[in-house]
């Protein structure tokens, strides 16, 4: 049987508070008890020894006359303030004085009453035929000279009083305990309203978030801690929600740009079997299921890079290189296309050569990504700046452009999987959708940054840093 964590609390505390004030209540009033009785003790023999050497004159008490009767007084009057009896007695046990006028005992034998009673030092509980009729606690403190024992002062007092001062002792440090309990009890209340009530609405809410129901709103949780832990729940919701959208968005695209191409091949190959298709002509057709090919082995190839720089699994084969040479090796590749455009690439280095950190090979991608869209987005008669320069320990590339430009609105979206401006959508047969999106996991994997600047119908300049070289 499962409990909630209000139940367990609850029970917890009660099984908490009833223990402790059966403990109070049987071995605190005990202790306490205990305490007390041990208190009486030491002071009755220390009244005893006060008595022995201030009110008994000499060492022989007279048996009668004007002393006697006002050691009698002095010890009534002692009882009085300090309730405790005060009993003189002979060696052979015959009371001399007895303070209690009440139940008085001069002239009586203790002995008859109890005939170890002298023998004792202390007499807890006792309560001897009607010498003592409550239980009391006494002491036997013997009044001796040269090895002979002149008499005897026995000191008592009842044990009702004590008993009923433990109790009430104990009942006020059951009271302080009830009252200390309630205060635990209202802070543990503010602590379970300020952790668990906050919890469950947090478990509620991303269950809800797991369901898919990105849209349900977190309740106000109070609390630094609890807050900040509800602000990331809903910063996953909202990161899953990009990511469910991302998804979609991203199947429906891969679905788009595989379904043209195998649309193609499937169906020339399907006329080039039928017979559909002249011979004469079968070559143009089987060129363009190539094409088609093509494009679908360079779509997943960028895919699965993708998914690799996504997972960390890309060995980054970091070495020393002159930057300015790979771009121009990189640019010569494109003479033939920018011939085509009568496009010119003009090269700007604020140095001869400036050495990098890097991983050459994917720079060169990273390179002729740039490049390329440079190329397939200016206007004709126009010219393409590379431009390189060191600013401390970094080396900053530049690749401008003076073509179509991206739309304000869209310039945050050209790192987007499968994105292409809607200019270019209808004209660009050869793209992916993913040179810029494997172009700025490259540089992140360096550690490094790529940024885009673009005014619509000027053009368009990438630049990112790499480490410089010492």
């Amino acid at each position: 049987m499962k409990f909630s964590l209000r139940a367990r609390f609850l029970l917890s505390y009660t099984i908490i508070i009833i223990t402790s004030l059966i403990i109070l209540n049987t071995y605190g009033v005990s202790l306490v008890y205990d305490k007390i009785l041990s208190e009486a003790k030491d002071s009755l023999y220390n009244e005893a020894n006060i008595i022995a050497e201030n009110y008994i004159p000499g060492v022989s008490l007279p048996s009668s006359g004007n002393t006697l009767i006002a050691l009698k007084h002095n010890f009534s009057l002692i009882q009085k303030i300090t309730k405790a009896r005060i009993i003189i007695t002979e060696p052979d046990s015959r009371i001399i004085i007895d303070s209690d006028k009440d139940n008085n005992r001069e002239g009586k034998f203790l002995n008859n009453y109890d005939q170890n009673f002298l023998s004792y030092q202390t007499i807890t509980e006792t309560s001897t035929d009607s010498l003592f009729p409550e239980k009391s606690v006494a002491v036997i403190y013997p009044v001796t000279e040269s090895m002979e024992t002149l008499y005897y002062i026995i000191l008592s007092k009842e044990l009702k009083p004590m008993q009923d001062k433990s109790v009430y002792y104990t009942d006020a440090i059951v009271l302080c305990y009830i009252t200390f309990t309630l205060i635990v009890m209202l802070v543990m209340f503010y602590l379970y309203v300020q952790t668990a009530v906050p919890v469950k609405l947090m478990t509620k809410a991303a269950k809800k978030y797991a369901a898919g129901q990105f849209d349900y709103p977190m309740a106000e949780i109070p609390g630094n801690e609890q807050s900040e832990l509800a602000g990331a729940i809903k910063y996953m919701a909202g990161k899953m929600s990009d990511m469910d959208n991302y998804q979609r968005k991203f199947i429906a695209n891969v679905s788009h740009d595989f379904r043209s191409p195998l649309t193609s091949v499937k169906g020339y190959t399907q006329a080039l079997l039928d017979g559909t298709i002249p011979y004469e002509m079968q070559n143009k057709y089987l060129d363009i299921i190539l094409f088609e090919t093509e494009r679908l082995s360079k779509l997943t190839s960028s895919l699965l890079e993708l998914g690799q720089f996504e997972n960390g699994s890309v060995p980054m084969d970091i070495s020393t290189f002159d930057i300015n040479y790979e771009i121009k090796r990189c640019s010569a590749a494109f003479e033939q296309r920018c011939t085509e455009k009568q496009i010119s690439i003009e090269l700007t280095f604020e140095a001869k050569s400036l050495m990098v950190n890097a991983d050459i090979d994917k720079i060169e991608q990273v390179i002729q990504n740039l490049l390329d869209n440079a190329v397939k987005f200016s206007h004709n008669n126009s010219v393409i700046e590379i431009h390189t320069a060191r600013r401390n320990t970094k080396a900053f590339i530049s690749v401008k452009d003076h073509g179509i430009g991206i739309p304000r609105d869209n310039i945050n979206k050209v790192w987007d999987r499968f994105y292409k401006t809607d200019l270019s959508r209808g004209k660009d047969k050869k793209g992916t959708g993913l040179g810029l999106s494997i172009t700025k996991e490259i540089i992140e994997s360096h550690n490094e940054n790529i940024n885009v600047i673009s005014t619509e119908g000027v053009g368009t300049e990438f630049i990112f840093s790499l480490p410089a070289a010492n």
